[in-house]
């Protein structure tokens, strides 16, 4: 891990503080920002991103992808690589859980994406990860926003790609809805291995 100024711990709290306080989006009001140190440590080399906090995980435990089967998932994929959510720092297209008038969790609308994109653009400057890995096709075009891309999930899944100096592997979110229907146990696991080959990367850049 790097040193860590007392410039970056100081910007990451006001950003924590401004997107705890942010109210771009009327349907999301009543909910909080999931971002704080309990998203991992400011100096990962790699980052996840994923859709935005379910009701009964991120939402309810404050921290990404826990709680719910969907953190399950991750937590299992995660171990196969070896990796350990004290090494990730993991965060969302949109900040908060979005929901429908039942109360269901439901995909954020492009609107709501566009008015986190500013917090994930600084996010991932604060964070500066070597490594980002996109948990689905919301995660993955929230960064067009950032830095252009015209890469698809379907078909540059589990490929590595030079994403605004980084390298960047798209994945499918880890959600058992997925798991059931568009990515099995055993093509999630190899596609998990493409991470651990971008970190190999990074790692022999360094040496």
């Amino acid at each position: 891990m790097r040193q860590l100024s007392n410039v970056t711990n100081l910007e990451f709290a006001k950003l924590v503080s401004e997107a705890a306080a942010c109210v771009r989006c009327a349907a999301m009001c009543e909910r909080s920002a999931v971002l704080s140190e309990l998203n991992g440590p400011i100096d990962a080399r790699v980052m996840f991103i994923g859709e935005a906090p379910g009701r009964k995980g991120a939402d309810r435990t404050r921290v990404p992808f826990s709680g719910d089967q969907s953190g399950q998932n991750l937590d299992r994929y995660l171990a196969s690589i070896p990796l350990t959510r004290d090494q990730i720092f993991i965060t969302s297209a949109a900040l908060c859980n979005p929901r429908t008038a039942s109360g269901a969790n439901r995909k954020p609308t492009r609107v709501e994406v566009a008015n986190c994109s500013a917090f994930l653009k600084r996010t991932i400057e604060l964070v500066n990860p070597q490594v980002i890995v996109t948990l689905g096709s919301v995660a993955l075009d929230a960064l067009k926003r950032i830095h252009y891309h015209e890469l698809t999930l379907k078909e540059e899944i589990g490929k590595i790609h030079r994403w605004n100096e980084r390298l960047l592997v798209p994945l499918y979110h880890p959600s058992p809805q997925v798991l059931a229907s568009h990515r099995r146990e055993e093509a999630q696991l190899r596609d998990y291995q493409v991470v651990a080959k971008a970190l190999r990367k990074v790692q022999s850049r360094l040496e």
